[in-house]
């Protein structure tokens, strides 16, 4: 039987130490959520140019979902990279996806700053944004935690769940892809993710498997 979601989630928790000023990322396995049962659920925010989006934005083609900001140093550049590059050698298929990046930093994060960040990445890798308290609901649907902590020059960073979330494409988490899984694998996840049922070079990734085991070809969802 494939382990709970929120339990492979609360499991990250050992993806990195805790370093002020450094943009660290961890996972809060005490965290509550207003839904412990069910990740995902309805949510409003808005796209670069301003346009609504809710979750029936993410329905009808799998989704993999990343929670950041981009004043992280480190781990949040190099999950998009890794998402970048497998984009890029997947082609047309990663058309079939929809991939997002949901900024936890409205602050900073504007969509003009995000527009210039997401530059640097495959064309095809959206974000979305919103106010404190649209973001705050989002991450309690998607079961990211996330919390401020002041630096010692008086600014700030964040720490965050660092897990990419996957989703079928009617909205139910299928998988993820921890963080530092290298890029043949989160291709290989993708190309699942994105071709359930179907046999493709680089697929039939087991989705839930952060540790580069893999099984036959078929439907993961």
């Amino acid at each position: 039987m494939a382990p709970s979601p929120l339990a492979l989630i609360a499991s990250a928790a050992l993806i990195a130490a805790v370093a002020a000023g450094t943009g660290a990322i961890v996972v809060q396995q005490g965290s509550q959520f207003s839904h412990p049962r069910r990740v995902g659920g309805p949510f409003t925010m808005s796209d670069l140019d301003g346009r609504p989006v809710s979750r029936a934005d993410l329905l009808g083609k799998p989704t993999a979902l990343f929670f950041g900001f981009t004043h992280c140093p480190e781990v949040c550049p190099t999950t998009l990279a890794t998402l970048s590059g497998a984009l890029g050698r997947m082609g047309p298929t990663g058309d079939r996806l929809n991939v997002v990046f949901v900024t936890l930093d409205p602050e900073r994060d504007t969509p003009e700053t995000l527009r210039d960040y997401l530059t640097a990445f495959d064309p095809r890798i959206r974000a979305f944004v919103g106010t404190p308290d649209q973001v705050a609901r989002m991450a309690d649907a998607y079961h990211v935690a996330y919390k401020r902590v002041p630096t010692r020059n008086g600014d700030y960073t964040l720490e965050h769940s660092a897990t990419v979330a996957l989703f079928d494409k009617t909205g139910r988490m299928v998988g993820e892809i921890g963080y530092g899984e290298d890029e043949a694998r989160t291709q290989s996840k993708l190309i699942t993710l994105a071709l359930p049922g179907q046999c493709a070079q680089g697929g039939g990734a087991n989705l839930w498997t952060t540790d580069g085991s893999s099984g036959a070809c078929g439907p993961r969802s």
